[in-house]
């Protein structure tokens, strides 16, 4: 995996064993409410495509109950600013931690687009295949296959989330944009039927912690990441704000669109603290 790595991760947090309790505690919960929410995933999954033709009709929703689920078990609450639209399109927003996953989900009914890997994650990469993730593989030779499967995706009504930035960060700033996949949005007439949602995602740490509390990148690895917030006394706070969406046809190419929804995602993030 790629990760972000211009400015160093803190130092690993050491669990007394209060934190430990508190971790493990949790873990056991927010693991019976995720592979709990799978099982019934699937069951009602195999139900779509036996009477409703594969299409998605039911299992969205539960998605959305699991990650609201999953985010009282971790304690962190959401703020959300603004309304996801409704209108056929794709939705971008900024990549600060695996805790996106949940908080975006818990917010919109939506489908991922993930780098190719992540389909081999343990624990991750299943959850991420029942859910109709789509998976892509940054190479130039398949990139053509892979705009054609993010065209028919939208075609079919889906609301496709991607991460532009291609990494996550310390949560305090917003990567540039990579325009790659916006050049789909421009094929075979899309463009006069779509539109697209900048999204931004702010976390604002526990009092009294390191304002990159919740940023997951350089060398953290996931389940060190993971016990950290878990064991965490109180958590912070985490603001989802769904900007207006913009229409495709109104930008000349995808350069000039990515840099649009960058400046949107950009725009309400407070000052990085001095020192970071």
């Amino acid at each position: 995996m790629s990760t972000w790595a211009q400015v160093p991760p803190p130092p690993k947090t050491r669990l007394d064993a209060w934190g430990w309790a508190r971790a493990l505690a949790r873990l056991a919960v927010l693991g019976g409410v995720v592979y709990g929410g799978l099982a019934v995933f699937l069951v009602l999954r195999g139900a779509e495509m036996a009477l409703a033709s594969g299409r998605r009709a039911l299992t969205p929703y539960l998605t959305q109950a699991v990650c609201k689920a999953a985010l009282v078990v971790i304690g962190l609450p959401v703020q959300r600013q603004g309304t996801p639209m409704r209108h056929i399109g794709a939705v971008v927003a900024n990549h600060a931690s695996w805790l996106d996953i949940f908080v975006l989900n818990a917010c919109q009914r939506v489908q991922f687009v993930a780098k190719a890997e992540v389909a081999g994650w343990a624990g991750i990469g299943w959850l991420a295949r029942a859910t109709g993730t789509l998976f892509i593989r940054r190479d130039p030779a398949e990139a053509r296959a892979q705009q054609a499967l993010l065209e028919e995706r939208i075609r079919a009504g889906h609301h496709l989330l991607f991460f532009p930035e291609g990494t996550s960060t310390d949560g305090l700033r917003v990567l540039p944009f990579k325009s790659t996949l916006f050049a789909a949005f421009h094929a075979h007439g899309l463009d006069k039927v779509m539109q697209i949602q900048p999204v931004s995602v702010i976390y604002h740490a526990p009092p009294g912690a390191d304002p990159r509390f919740y940023g997951w990148w350089a060398d953290m690895g996931f389940a060190d990441h993971m016990l950290k917030l878990l064991a965490a006394p109180r958590q912070g706070r985490v603001e989802v704000i769904f900007h207006a969406p913009l229409d495709v046809a109104d930008f000349p190419n995808r350069k000039a669109l990515a840099r649009a929804c960058e400046a949107a995602v950009r725009a309400p993030f407070p000052p990085i603290p001095e020192g970071y």
